[in-house]
């Protein structure tokens, strides 16, 4: 079994920063991708930004310039620095990371709990 586990939400001030991590731990033979979503209250889960083993990177026009996204596949983490924080940006931001258990295994989805991320003043 895989665990994803969050950290680094808060509350902070419109302009201001934060960086959100996420670890995952359990059976894990290979991580195929990483990536970080987000949930605002009446709206439907969204991509932020996703990174590739590879180290491509992909992110929401939303957040281009301001956010960055990076992965260490041999500690199993992915982090989300967020700069430049804007009240819209206010939502629950979920990892979620594409795993092999073994090598004959199918990659699967896994998602981390959640974390509050506030921008108000």
């Amino acid at each position: 079994q895989v665990q994803l586990v969050e950290s680094g939400g808060g509350l902070v001030q419109p302009g201001g920063s934060l960086r959100l991590s996420c670890a995952a731990s359990g059976r894990i033979f290979s991580i195929a991708a990483m990536g970080w979503y987000r949930q605002a209250p009446g709206k439907q889960r969204e991509l932020v930004a996703t990174i590739g083993s590879g180290g491509s990177t992909n992110y929401a026009d939303s957040v281009k310039g301001r956010f960055t996204i990076s992965g260490d596949n041999a500690k199993n983490t992915v982090n989300l620095q967020m700069n430049s924080l804007k009240p819209e940006d206010t939502a629950v931001y979920y990892c979620n990371l594409v795993i092999k258990a073994t090598s004959g295994a199918y990659p699967r989805d896994y998602w981390g709990q959640g974390t509050q991320v506030t921008v108000s003043s």
